[in-house]
């Protein structure tokens, strides 16, 4: 399915809009409705539990969205969070540098200076993306931090925090007191990023505000013990910086043995990328074949990452690998930063050590990437119905209950559907047009189980009534008592979780 084809069902089944639509919209901003926010919602939950949920010593907290001018300059963000910006000069519009290249250099402008950037786009003739014009000004940097005036006098400077994992740093020493002072310490944080982006693009894409959910992983790089024998023989799809440097595209197949053998990749980095591969694999659905773990080369990476694989998912609605996540090894550059910044050591002595300033491990998600993602993958076709494949736990509404004929069964279908809603299962009533339609307008929103009241019901009586339950990818349909529904349909929405450490 076409971008514009997707787009355009999910909003007309109010998934996700533009913002400020009855004013034409707001580039880079986009509303989400009631079945995208509650997969949105049921997204993040699943991230938290499997990703807070490797370790006890993992936990989720909720930072300010607002940072100090002092803390984004200690973190580099005033002087290093800067997009090459290039301008046509015939119509005046602004793109980003790997707009405009991206057709001649798919892998990106990362590590290219302006002057080489500039380069390029002499030598190879390229034209404004909008006009055609051929008159395209030489690259210039631009800070992507959207700044405001702060307290009453307007003399302080704040910013809208430009990525969630700052919040996590700020927090690292007080975490540190009200937890076990015991290394590795995990922080996890779910929640909005601003980015004044140049060029706003491929819908969830490229946004100006948009929800992450990051996990930060503080650790003795000397003493990082994972169980790496569970993970040892998992095959991975990686593509590596010298089979990128040979031509090669696809991935090639290589376990996490040898990732670490002959890879010279650390076990506790190795351990929690085939974590990250396993939760878009098993629990988000993405076939195996679609996606790559994509290696950074050392001018790629930003200079204070150490490794770094970028998680990629072939899309199809917007013509190839786009990535989604991310595993990076950041040292301890952000630590140092903030030491330094305030004026505060945040070394730490965990028992029977020495004192030691930890190094960080970041898993990074992109919710709003992935919403597109799971509409991408397992939205589409199947036969004439339109039907999206999503887990159960993932559905925005897991159980459709249709009254067969609506005079003589709605009453009865609403009690059930109020006692589906008071066991924690969300369900749509509906008694709109015909059996078929409601079951496609279901099957459409990913609800993974319709239920239907009739007369057989109303017949049975009390403690022997049943209804008849529809699978949505099999269309299978079954008779299930009333009484057991709840258990039933409940044990498939727990979002999987991890074998813990």
């Amino acid at each position: 399915m076409k971008s514009d084809e997707l787009f355009a069902l999910l909003r007309r089944r109010g998934v996700v809009w533009p913002s400020a639509e009855i004013y034409g919209g707001a580039q880079g901003l986009y509303d989400y409705g009631p079945l995208g926010a509650a997969l949105k919602r049921r997204l993040e939950e699943t991230w938290a539990a499997w990703f807070v949920g490797l370790s006890q010593d993992y936990h989720l907290i909720e930072p300010a969205e607002i940072l100090p001018e002092a803390v984004v300059r200690a973190s580099g963000h005033l002087e290093h969070f800067t997009d090459p910006e290039i301008t046509c000069d015939q119509c005046h519009t602004a793109f980003r540098a790997d707009t405009v290249l991206e057709k001649v250099r798919p892998e990106g402008v990362d590590g290219l200076s302006p002057a080489q950037i500039a380069e390029i786009i002499t030598a190879r003739q390229l034209r404004c993306p909008n006009c055609g014009s051929m008159a395209l000004s030489v690259p210039r940097s631009f800070n992507m931090m959207f700044g405001m005036e702060f307290g009453v006098t307007g003399n302080e400077r704040a910013y809208l925090r430009p990525e969630t994992a700052q919040g996590s740093y700020l927090s690292f020493s007080r975490m540190w007191d009200v937890g076990r002072r015991a290394l590795p310490l995990g922080i996890a944080v779910i929640g909005k990023a601003y980015r004044n982006e140049i060029a706003p693009r491929q819908v969830l894409f490229r946004m100006r505000a948009f929800t992450q959910a990051e996990l930060q992983i503080f650790f003795d790089p000397s003493d990082f013990t994972v169980p790496f024998d569970r993970v040892r023989d998992e095959k991975l799809p990686v593509l590596r910086v010298p089979r990128r440097a040979a031509g090669e595209e696809s991935p090639e197949w290589v376990s996490a043995g040898d990732l670490v053998s002959t890879g010279q990749l650390p076990e506790f980095y190795v351990y929690h990328l085939v974590h990250t591969y396993r939760f878009f694999r098993d629990v988000l659905g993405y076939p195996a074949n679609r996606i790559r773990l994509f290696e950074k080369s050392d001018t790629e990476r930003a200079f204070y990452n150490r490794i770094q694989f970028d998680v990629e998912v072939h899309l199809e609605s917007l013509g190839g690998f786009k990535e989604l996540g991310a595993v990076h090894y950041r040292g301890n550059y952000d630590l140092t930063r903030h030491s330094e910044g305030s004026g505060k050591d945040l070394s730490v002595t965990p028992q029977d050590k020495t004192k030691l300033l930890p190094h960080v491990l970041e898993l990074t998600f992109g919710v709003d990437r992935n919403v597109w993602g799971l509409a991408d993958v397992h939205l589409g076709k199947d036969g004439e119905r339109t039907l999206w494949r999503l887990p159960p736990y993932l559905a925005p509404v897991p159980v459709g209950v249709f009254p067969l004929m609506p005079k003589l069964h709605a009453t009865y279908a609403m009690r059930v559907a109020d006692e589906l809603a008071a066991a924690g299962v969300r369900t749509q009533y509906d008694e709109a047009g015909t059996i078929g339609k409601r079951y496609a307008r279901m099957d459409e929103a990913g609800t993974p189980y319709c239920l239907t009241v009739d007369g057989r019901t109303l017949e049975e009586g009390p403690d022997h009534d049943t209804v008849t339950l529809r699978q949505r990818d099999s269309k299978a349909q079954e008779r299930v008592r009333v009484v057991d529904l709840v258990t039933r349909v409940r044990a498939t929405l727990e979002p999987p979780r991890p074998a813990r450490a």
